[in-house]
């Protein structure tokens, strides 16, 4: 016997054996692990996004927001495109309004507790951070 008929041979026998478990059968694990993968990760993810991309399209003047990279600021113009936010006094950054984290309404935010007044009171005792604005993440 030569090479060709050989092959011809084992590849008659081939065929005439039946498929095992069927083309859907088969491919079952691979949907079932997308249907996983889209209710765990896609899913709240685009949910994530589109609240961002709501409480971005809602922002105005006077709110508090956090940038992707981490810089604190109030809003003092909002654009088309972009934003400019009041970081420190006489210092304002202008953002693109993708590079926004997270936005804190000026409505929603809860008001921060009065500091206690005590006994021995000195102007040293004042800090620069008093006279900040304080940030509170969404939780």
């Amino acid at each position: 016997m030569n090479l060709s008929n050989t092959l011809f041979y084992l590849t008659a026998q081939a065929e005439g054996q039946a498929p095992q478990g069927g083309g859907l059968g088969s491919f079952m694990p691979l949907i079932l692990i997308f249907v996983i993968f889209y209710f765990l990760l896609i899913r709240p993810q685009k949910q994530k996004q589109k609240k961002l991309q709501l409480q971005v399209d809602a922002m105005r003047t006077g709110d508090k927001v956090i940038t992707a990279g981490g810089i604190h600021g109030l809003v003092t113009n909002v654009k088309n495109q972009s934003v400019t936010v009041k970081v420190d006094n006489n210092v304002k950054i202008e953002f693109e309004k993708g590079s926004i984290a997270t936005v804190i309404n000026k409505d929603s935010s809860e008001p921060e507790p009065e500091p206690e007044e005590s006994n021995n009171e000195s102007d040293d005792s004042k800090t620069e951070e008093g006279n900040r604005d304080t940030f509170q993440r969404d939780k």
